[in-house]
């Protein structure tokens, strides 16, 4: 008889096969990760030291997470063309490398908030991380820890930020869906600014669900009984949630919160000490807003390809909003990063900073904090070797005039 987790692969198969995911395109995934031609070279990985690119993680987390459980960090929404357009975006960038420079020492340092980090490479926030490793953001906190990564905590998190901040070690920034409810985002973020919490960052890209059909289709195709852990009520929602401990969530159905506008930043501040950063701009009319409400940070994000149906990739979006900015606040990016050359890129067009999703929860799910690690220390890796070859050996001397457009 055939086993469960061959059964979730069975089904995980004939979900492709029908999926519009991969014959929109054309492509296997060996080809999307632009590597067709070695196809038949790509191994199951075993060990997180095996891998050669963050892309070796996605196929191990396939065969480790539950299946609908993976939809979940897989989906875009709609057909998905956000979220592939994230990644498509790099590709109308080109490096400028300049020679004869010495690139015997680099330094990727940068500062944020007045907290200097080796490395611009963050952790975005993710909810529900329980469902890929047992020991969810535990595990990535403690990755963190070890690699000194800046980790930002959903406010879905399945692990409290006490937890979280305790196996850091170090604080951790909060991420803030604020809900309908004022009494609620009060609570939420008086919780987060107890734990240590130094900047809080609000998301502003979500007022209301977006339509995740490749989640849809992966629940779909998922032979487990999932519905004791995920019923149609509040406390199915939030109350499996620690954030939501003790608090009175009768007055809300859902995260989102439509009604919020500019002034909300402003509200915010009133009742914080912490520099509040607006996640999910992604025009320059926007980020000049932003200033002119007082945020003290910028996220240029689309959620991953998860919010709205644009098919504009971030990294497209960020030369505007940097341009709007004009070096006034720190502006960071996250959307399809899976190499060096893309966090070069970014650096190039001025962000001050980069975040990754995906890659990071792959290798959480292949393997908990050694898979996360792993991540970490190949893009490290990747963007020293960029920086060499570009011939910066610092992220200030990472500018403008060594990248072209195609």
């Amino acid at each position: 008889m055939p086993t469960r987790f061959e059964l979730s692969r069975r089904h995980f198969m004939r979900f492709l096969a029908s999926s519009p995911l991969l014959a929109s395109a054309g492509l296997t995934a060996c080809e999307r990760n632009g590597d067709a031609d070695a196809a038949t070279l790509v191994q199951p990985l075993r060990s997180p030291d095996d891998a050669i690119s963050v892309f070796d993680f996605e196929q191990a987390a396939q065969e480790t997470v539950p299946t609908a459980h993976f939809g979940y960090m897989a989906t875009g929404v709609d057909d998905d063309a956000t979220l592939r357009a994230n990644r498509e975006g790099f590709s109308h960038f080109h490096m400028r490398p300049r020679r004869m420079i010495d690139v015997t020492n680099i330094d990727m340092s940068v500062e944020l908030f007045g907290e200097q980090w080796d490395t611009p490479i963050l952790l975005c926030p993710a909810g529900s991380q329980k469902g890929f490793h047992p020991e969810g953001e535990i595990a990535v906190a403690r990755a963190a820890r070890s690699r000194d990564h800046l980790q930002i905590l959903s406010t879905v998190t399945t692990s409290s930020v006490e937890d979280v901040t305790e196996a850091r070690a170090k604080p951790i920034w909060y991420q803030l869906y604020p809900t309908v409810d004022w009494a609620i985002t009060r609570a939420l973020v008086a919780r987060a600014e107890r734990a240590g919490c130094p900047v809080l960052v609000l998301t502003v890209d979500l007022p209301t669900a977006s339509n995740r059909n490749t989640e849809a289709r992966y629940a779909a195709v998922d032979d487990r009984d999932c519905t004791t852990c995920h019923l149609d009520t509040v406390e199915s929602q939030f109350g499996r949630k620690p954030m939501f401990d003790g608090l009175d969530l009768s007055n809300i159905t859902e995260l989102y919160a439509p009604m919020m506008t500019w002034e909300f930043i402003q509200r915010l501040k009133d009742i914080t000490t912490m520099p509040v950063v607006i996640k999910g701009i992604v025009t320059g009319e926007d980020a000049e807003r932003c200033i002119e409400y007082g945020a003290d940070g910028i996220i240029v994000s689309n959620h991953g390809g998860r919010a709205e149906a644009s098919g504009r990739a971030t990294i497209l979006s960020l030369g505007e909003v940097v341009r709007a900015t004009r070096g006034r606040l720190p502006v960071i990016v996250d959307g399809g990063f899976r190499r060096g050359n893309d966090i070069f890129t970014a650096l190039a067009l001025g962000a001050t900073a980069i975040g990754i999703g995906r890659p990071y929860l792959w290798g959480l799910g292949a393997f908990g904090q050694p898979g996360v690690e792993a991540v970490l220390d190949i893009l490290r890796a990747e963007l020293k070797i960029a920086m060499q070859l570009a011939g910066a050996p610092s992220i200030a001397q990472v500018g403008p005039g060594l990248l072209g457009t195609s």
